[in-house]
């Protein structure tokens, strides 16, 4: 990502935020914490805000479906602003201590201001999409965009539901698994792209087409964040070797062998152990290699690839314009996650 366009996303991001009287300063400034623009003594600063892989899909999205990507930039803020609500949110249900490094929200100021300071987020995302018709966007448009939105959220909720269900569960199989993260993490990729595609005032066809590749897209990217968190070289990925295996993370790997191993009783008892030692990740690693679980979870995240690419194929710019060069970024984004190390 060009760093123009970070900047245009984060100043975007920023237009949303009110001037308020003194002593409601802190409500908004713990939220840009959060979002890297202020340190823990809630005094400016430039700390790491994220990928905002997010809201340059909906700028490309947005310019692969022929329309002008700086009319989609409120809808990029809005779309990272929701991203990172559901952060602030998901820190509190994990009882997460930090975040891109740094203490998170609610560590430093309790539980109840956490959930407050993300409600205010969740609005504020909101509020960045109304930006749209400031940018041209015809007011029927932001409606349904607005709509589809509030969609999407919905079934982010439902995804938390099910991830939250599932904890302590080592019954649920790939398929279970699967549904779940198609809603916690694949649907506001999709969202992004598909989003993106309303504001070009894109055709149906073309609208279901972003989406499909921003699902596909999202599938692949958790199925290999899931390869990582186990068999990832810590020098490339910054964790510890097997870190999901030594913090008992049941991600797909693990569900896949525990659906198929003949040693599935075991694991599941290393899993409900108190601690997971040395030779406890040696012995899951050694179940999970038996049943070829790397392999199985590299043939899924490949499969969504290639519905990515299929998804995107169905898009044919005209040669030589814009929307040509936004097409290839979404192509090369997608090729990027084939394999990645880290």
């Amino acid at each position: 990502m060009q760093p123009d366009t970070r900047g245009a996303i984060q100043a975007a991001m920023r237009a949303v935020f009110p001037s308020v009287e003194a002593r409601l300063a802190r409500f908004y400034q713990m939220q840009e914490y959060h979002l890297g623009w202020r340190d823990e003594h809630l005094a400016l600063t430039e700390s790491d805000p994220g990928k905002l892989i997010r809201p340059h899909l909906v700028l490309l999205a947005c310019q692969a479906a022929g329309g002008d990507p700086a009319q989609a930039l409120p809808l990029a803020a809005g779309i990272q602003l929701l991203h990172d609500f559901t952060l602030i949110h998901d820190d509190i249900e994990d009882d997460s201590a930090t975040r891109r490094g740094r203490p998170t929200l609610w560590s430093l100021w309790g539980l109840a201001q956490g959930i407050n300071a993300g409600d205010g987020m969740f609005v504020l995302a909101h509020l960045a999409i109304h930006g749209l018709t400031a940018t041209g966007v015809p007011p029927e448009r932001v409606l349904a965009i607005l709509h589809r939105f509030d969609e999407v959220i919905l079934q982010i909720c439902e995804g938390q539901f099910l991830d939250l269900s599932f904890e302590g569960d080592l019954s649920i199989d790939p398929e279970a698994y699967l549904m779940m993260i198609a809603r916690k993490t694949a649907i506001l990729i999709a969202g992004a792209c598909e989003l993106g595609a309303m504001v070009a005032g894109a055709s149906p066809t073309t609208v279901a087409a972003l989406h499909d590749f921003g699902r596909s897209v999202g599938l692949a990217f958790q199925i290999e964040d899931d390869i990582l968190g186990i068999w990832g070289a810590p020098a490339l990925t910054g964790k510890p070797p097997a870190a999901d295996l030594v913090r008992k993370k049941v991600s797909l790997p693990v569900v896949y062998a525990l659906a198929h191993s003949p040693h599935r009783d075991e694991l599941a008892r290393i899993y409900r152990g108190e601690t997971m030692d040395d030779a406890a990740v040696a012995q899951a690693l050694a179940m999970l290699d038996g049943v070829d679980a790397r392999a199985f979870c590299a043939a899924q995240a490949r499969d969504h690839h290639a519905a990515a690419f299929a998804a995107l194929a169905q898009i044919e710019p005209a040669a030589g314009t814009p929307a040509e060069i936004a097409h290839a970024h979404l192509r090369a984004l997608a090729e990027g996650l084939i394999g990645r190390q880290a």
